[in-house]
């Protein structure tokens, strides 16, 4: 009984895959096809059924980007490179989709460290640094069981100096993954969709404007009371901004 369900299971989800990769054929038709509407929307329905990737990101951010919808163009631009970072041609589009965007909001220079952290450590993601953490832990466990047992006085010196810069590298590894996932919870980015937003110094209707924002720009989302977010801008400007107005990345 277990071996039927377990087949039943299986078949499903290989009808969902084809029906899945089916429906993105077709997207990528209509793309190379120019209609771009059609294309969005089954992009859309791939991602409402939880299949998500770096390349159907990149496809929705392409096709909002030739229909002039700078902020869901960033918006996917955005979400595949939180999925892969280094991922050249996304970043090259989104550097393309910024230009459409109107506000020029200017970064508060960064610190040495800060330099190193966003463009070296922020190239991986906190799951691949992870990943990078568990390959060294593994390889200063068979270093040390190789200077364990091996019998050469040289040898051992060779393996024993080896797991301890494997354990080292893993403890480095392992810091900048924690650091890595403290970023991502406490820095949640958001695009702005509206095509303008007014920033308020309050959580209320009736407080006083702050600035303006424009459809496209990234915001670091700190807080939520009701349906207002507060919001920080890269030159460090805060603000509220009303929920539906911007969408979390």
């Amino acid at each position: 009984m277990k071996k039927i369900v377990f087949l039943l299971v299986l078949f499903a989800n290989t009808i969902l895959a084809q029906s899945i990769d089916d429906i993105f054929y077709s997207a990528n038709d209509f793309y190379k096809n120019e209609k771009f509407d059609k294309a969005i929307e089954l992009y859309h329905q791939i991602e409402s059924k939880g299949t998500i990737s770096v390349e159907l990101y990149y496809n929705l951010g392409n096709s909002y980007y030739k229909i002039n919808k700078v902020g869901p163009s960033i918006y996917y631009f955005e979400k595949a490179l939180k999925l892969d970072p280094t991922n050249e041609d996304a970043q090259n589009n989104l550097i393309f989709a910024k230009r459409l965007a109107l506000d020029n909001i200017q970064e508060i220079p960064k610190n040495i460290f800060q330099k190193i952290n966003a463009n070296y450590l922020q190239k991986l993601s906190y799951n691949q640094w992870a990943i990078v953490s568990v390959v060294f832990s593994f390889l200063a466990c068979i270093l040390f069981l190789l200077f364990y047992f091996a019998n050469s006085p040289t040898i051992k010196r060779i393996y024993f100096g080896s797991s301890i810069s494997s354990f080292l590298l893993l403890i480095i590894c392992f810091s900048i993954t924690y650091n890595q996932y403290s970023f991502s919870q406490n820095n949640k980015e958001a695009i702005v969709f509206a095509e303008t937003s007014t920033v308020k110094n309050a959580p209320t209707f009736n407080s006083e404007e702050v600035f303006i924002l424009h459809e496209g720009t990234k915001v670091i989302v700190l807080d939520r009371i009701d349906n207002w977010k507060k919001i920080k801008l890269a030159d460090g400007k805060q603000g509220w901004i009303i929920a539906k107005e911007i969408k979390e990345i």
